[in-house]
Formats: C-alpha cells, sequence, structure tokens
C-alpha cells in the first residue's frame, strides 16, 4: 500500500511539497515549493528535508511558481540525481526562475554578509547558486499534455492542464502495486476560468484520493468585468490626480494578464496614460516564452488579438517600454505622473516594486493596485491591511497612495469554481485540502460539506495517508 506524506503548503499558501512511497520502496517527490512570506518562514527553506533527497526516485512539479519549484536546486545540491517531470511549457518557465531565484539567493547572501561584517558577525552563504541551479536545470524530462509516462516502477504520470499559468498542470498519478491500481490526482493551482489566455482547467472524474488547493477557498472572484471597470476608473482617477500606477506583479502570469488587458484598453482608446514599463527583466523574458506557447492561448483570446489586427506585443500595446538594467529602473523614479510601473516581486517581498514604492507610496497623488493574493507577513499584505506606515528599504514610509485590490484578477479559482471542478469526480473519493491559510480551509470545507454533502479533510503538516 502507497503513502502519502504532507510535508509542505499544508494550512500555508507557500512551500508546496509531498512525498508518495510504494509498498516496494519507490519514492515520487510530488512538488519541491519554496516557502515565502515572513523571515522566519524563509528560514525553513534552510532546514532538512525530511527525507534522503538521493533516496528518491523521481520528482513531479504541477508548474514553474517557486512556491512549487523553488526549492529544486537545493534537493539537487543535496544528492537528487533523478528526473524532473512537467510540461515542456514549464520546463522553459523552470530554466527562468530557478536561475533568477539562484541569481537573488547569491547576491542577498553577498549583501547580507558585507552588513554583518559590519556588525562583527560570520557571513552567510546562499541557499543555493546559480551552479546549483544549473544542475537541477538539467535533469527536466518535459511531458504534453495528455500523455502518460512511467516516472518510476508502478507509477505513471498524465498532466492535464489546469489553466493557472502557461504550462500549469493537474497531475494524475496512477499507483500500481500488488496487482491493484490506485488513482491520486493533484489539482495543482487552478486557474480562474476568467483569467485571460489560459484555457478552463480540464475537469477530470476518477481519483481513489483528490488534493485540493484552497489558496481562494473563503471567496468567489468579481465578475470579470466590473473588475475590468474598476481598473479603468482607477488609472482614469490616476490620470486626473496627475500621479503614477504602481502595479507589483509576478513574473510569471500575472504580468502577462496585465499586458493582456491593458492592451485591451489601449486598442479600445481607454487607456489615458502615455507610458506603461514593465520594469522586470524576468517578466520581459516570460512574455517570451508565453509568446512561443501560443497554441495553448485560449482560442476566444487568440481570435480577438487576431482581430485587431496585431502580430506582436509591440503592436498590441506599443506605449509599453521594458527596461533591463538598473539605471534604467532608477530612471523611471525621475517620472512624476502618468506612467504605469508593473514590477516584482508579485507580494513586495523584494524586487524592483520595492525601490518605486520608496519613490511614491508617500505621494497622495499616485495610486497603488493589487491584483492578487498576497500571504500573510509580506509588505504586499501590509498595504492591503490598511497600515499607515511600511517599512522598505529599512526606512519608514508613509503609505500616503491609494491602495486598490482588484481580487477579480487572481490566477486561482474562486470558491463556487474550486467546488465546481472537484465536484466532476464520481464516487466521492477521499479528499484533501491543501495549499491555503487555515480560515480559507475551513470555509472551503464548510462549502463542500454544504453543498456537495462531501466530508474534505485537513491534514496537519507531516501527517500520512494510505492510497
Amino acid at each position: 500500500m502507497a503513502l502519502l506524506t504532507f510535508i509542505g503548503a499544508i494550512q500555508e499558501v507557500t512551500g508546496s511539497c509531498y512525498l508518495l512511497e510504494t509498498h516496494d520502496g519507490v519514492k515520487v517527490l510530488l512538488e519541491c515549493g519554496m516557502r515565502q512570506g515572513v523571515r522566519d518562514r524563509e528560514e525553513k527553506n534552510r532546514s532538512a528535508f525530511p527525507f534522503d533527497p538521493s533516496s528518491l526516485d523521481a520528482v513531479v512539479l504541477s508548474h514553474a511558481h517557486l512556491d512549487h519549484s523553488g526549492l529544486l536546486p537545493r534537493l539537487v545540491k543535496q544528492g537528487y540525481k533523478g528526473p524532473i517531470y512537467a510540461t515542456q511549457s514549464s520546463c522553459d518557465l523552470l530554466e527562468l526562475m530557478l536561475m533568477d531565484s539562484a541569481n537573488i539567493q547569491e547576491k542577498d547572501a553577498e549583501w547580507e554578509s558585507k552588513w554583518r561584517a559590519r556588525l562583527g558577525r560570520p557571513p552567510v552563504t546562499p541557499l543555493y547558486t546559480l551552479e546549483d541551479a544549473e544542475q537541477a536545470l538539467k535533469l527536466r524530462r518535459p511531458v504534453s499534455y495528455g500523455s502518460t509516462v512511467e516516472v518510476a516502477q508502478g507509477i505513471r504520470v498524465t498532466f492535464h492542464n489546469a489553466g493557472h499559468i502557461l504550462g500549469s498542470a493537474i497531475v494524475e498519478l496512477e499507483i500500481h502495486e500488488q496487482g491493484l491500481t490506485r488513482r491520486l490526482v493533484f489539482s495543482g493551482d487552478l486557474g480562474n476560468t476568467c483569467s485571460p489566455l489560459m484555457r478552463a482547467p480540464t475537469p477530470l472524474s476518477r481519483a481513489d484520493v483528490v488534493l485540493l488547493e484552497s489558496t481562494y477557498g473563503d471567496r468567489d472572484h468579481r465578475d470579470n468585468n466590473e473588475t475590468l471597470s474598476e481598473l479603468a476608473g482607477i488609472l482614469e482617477q490616476a490620470h486626473k490626480d496627475g500621479g503614477n500606477v504602481l502595479i507589483p506583479a509576478f513574473a510569471v502570469g500575472r504580468t502577462q494578464d496585465l499586458l493582456y488587458y491593458l492592451g485591451r484598453f489601449y486598442q479600445e482608446g481607454r487607456l489615458p496614460q502615455q507610458m506603461v514599463f514593465l520594469d522586470s527583466p524576468m517578466a520581459a523574458r516570460a512574455n517570451e516564452i508565453y509568446l512561443s506557447h501560443v497554441n495553448e492561448f485560449s482560442d476566444s483570446d487568440r481570435e480577438y488579438i487576431r482581430g485587431t489586427g496585431t502580430a506582436r506585443l509591440g503592436e498590441w500595446l506599443p506605449i509599453l517600454r521594458t527596461t533591463q538594467s538598473p539605471e534604467e529602473s532608477m530612471a523611471i523614479n525621475r517620472i512624476q505622473s502618468g506612467a504605469i510601473i508593473i514590477a516584482g516581486s508579485g507580494m513586495c517581498t523584494g524586487g524592483r516594486i520595492v525601490h518605486h514604492f520608496k519613490h511614491n507610496l508617500w505621494r497622495e497623488e499616485c495610486h497603488v493596485v493589487i491584483p492578487g493574493f498576497q500571504a500573510q507577513g509580506t509588505l504586499g499584505r501590509t498595504l492591503v491591511d490598511g497600515a499607515q506606515f511600511a517599512r522598505i528599504l529599512r526606512q519608514r514610509i508613509a503609505v500616503r497612495a491609494k491602495i486598490h485590490t482588484l481580487g477579480g484578477f487572481s490566477a486561482h479559482a474562486g470558491q463556487s469554481q474550486l467546488i465546481q471542478w472537484v465536484a466532476n469526480f464520481e464516487q466521492k473519493p477521499e479528499l484533501y485540502l491543501i495549499h491555503g491559510e487555515r480560515e480559507k480551509m475551513d470555509a472551503l470545507q464548510a462549502a463542500i460539506r454544504d453543498r456537495l454533502n462531501w466530508q474534505a479533510n485537513i491534514p496537519e503538516p507531516g501527517d500520512r495517508i494510505a492510497i
């Protein structure tokens, strides 16, 4: 009988990680995500893995976001040498994500060591290096949607479209042992069916055990058209107020959604700003990867873009300017009004958006648009919760800019969408809620019980179940 251990993203949103072990001693790791948010949570990324990395037979990833993939270089550094299975476009994005993360780890360690030296403290080492990331990337094994591959003895995997970001997958695992077949389905991060570019998540009907994400398990997102109208209103008001609009966004997924919508506004004559800055070299590279996989876009959005006669991003949003160097990024801060600035990180825990906050957050004519989930302990969550002051680059900055939260832009399914997807399963398999804060899980558990007469389980970290 196979066993599944719940390691990460258990009653929290980041650090997705689950270990599958069969009676025959086969071990497959599902996800190897980085914890993000408050410092003590991020310090757990340095904790020892609760298994021997060299004993694993395979790693399977649902998608490339760091909270699902970010510890792969560390896993390899500590002895893992097996294959890493993901969809083709996830494999492409993984190179971008892991190399950028490794670069940040090295630079942060260098900066922290210099700071500690002044205090007479020993230096710190990076969580992992660029070399570690390169070694991890050599282990990638791309798999097409709908294809079934044996990733280890007795374990076959099929990826289905999850509609979250490019390449995101629902992971279906068939476990063959002792003459029996058991089926584990992991939702990955399910997409919001209103998200642009992505196709709707694939419905599945057969499983013995289902792991369901619950990031937005407590609520539904606003109607997409209402959200777009609100965004258009914010941009118009910022234009009248004479300030800039700052949008913290994940380089992969959220940025592409925003550029699509801003391009629509431009094509429809509804964009009052004359400058849109994408201040993220990583997001610019992600755009190129997205455009190389346009066959994965939804049919309706491809037709809409084609109908405008725009073949390239430069025609879709001609006022877009991408910045590469730090000098180009700093030059943006001389612009006092009329600019939309999109930059990472998505939860404002670092990156160039923090520097733009330093120059704009205290200005009451400026506007900040928060387009997605902000985890507890992040600067983004502090702003969403209405703080009057924020700690930015070791300085206390007044928050006078207007803060707007647009939940309708989330790339995650809302409560009703989660319930609708899981309701496709026949025979009500064992259901476990993961990848969500406890209060979100409690709300989703109650809603599933009330609407589907189905008891969902909420595991504790380290729990093990038989499959």
